[in-house]
């Protein structure tokens, strides 16, 4: 068992935070504000956190923690706009987000939790909620990175892809190059976790198990199972995404519809 941190121990711990903060000054990097709110916004949603889970784990419903998940999957629709050069309308970019992420995580996760991780009962909290919130940050990273290479690949080949829906193509067969580009842009940080893990370095779950007591072994295989449900997730959530904005950027009689760029819906 680890043992428990006192606040004189974060206080301590965040002292590094000032460091690079004083460095920032220093170098003139202009970051030391930005790493000071992202250290001090961190630290708020945790506590928060911890105190939203306290009370979803003390209710032990169904319906509360298939709640909680949505909650998660909205919040990384949030962060997926946030991260977009060019959305493509900010309601579609979230619904998108969140709903890729709500369809792909709960057609991996779910699954997953009654069959493999055998959890009593299969949506247990305090195991569904850790498990689909790893997986929920590494897919949400995925498909950000997917939908805005894909926006900014459509708009620097714009005449390309219009020279092909002059030509009679389709707009799935004029949008294909960019559309393939995005999801390899975004399964990119899944692959190259994976192949980092064991090599590079130790991941959250399997660090998490060790510090708790766990058998190495048996971490291990957590980490290897977590990674296959990751990898599974990314690759429907980005290949839906893409494929849902791509419609977005078109319509019904195959015009490619650019307008609805940065446009807020």
């Amino acid at each position: 068992m680890t043992p428990d941190l006192t606040p004189i121990d974060i206080a301590l711990a965040s002292g590094l935070l000032f460091l690079g903060a004083g460095l920032s000054l220093i170098l003139s990097l202009g970051i030391g504000r930005s790493l000071l709110l992202a250290g001090l916004r961190m630290v708020v949603q945790l506590l928060v956190l911890a105190v939203l889970l306290a009370l979803i784990f003390a209710a032990g419903n169904v319906w509360v923690t298939l709640a909680a998940m949505s909650a998660m999957a909205l919040f990384a629709g949030l962060e997926v706009l946030a991260r977009q050069d060019a959305p493509a309308g900010r309601r579609w970019t979230i619904t998108i987000g969140a709903g890729a992420m709500i369809g792909a995580g709960w057609i991996i996760v779910l699954p997953a939790l009654a069959i493999l991780i055998e959890a009593e009962p299969w949506y247990a909290p305090e195991i569904a909620l850790p498990v689909f919130g790893m997986v929920a940050g590494s897919s949400m990273t995925g498909m950000a990175l997917a939908l805005d290479t894909f926006s900014t690949t459509v708009r620097r080949d714009v005449r390309i892809v219009e020279a092909r829906l002059l030509a009679g193509h389709t707009r799935h067969q004029a949008l294909s190059g960019p559309v393939r580009q995005a999801i390899r842009t975004g399964l990119m940080p899944t692959i190259n976790a994976m192949s980092a893990i064991g090599l590079v370095t130790i991941p959250g779950m399997m660090t998490g198990q060790l510090l708790a007591g766990a058998d190495v072994m048996q971490a291990a295989k957590y980490q290897m199972m977590l990674m296959f449900l990751i990898s599974g997730t990314s690759v429907l959530g980005v290949v839906g995404a893409v494929y849902a904005m791509a419609r977005r950027l078109t319509d019904q009689r195959h015009r490619l519809r650019l307008d609805r760029l940065r446009v807020e819906r």
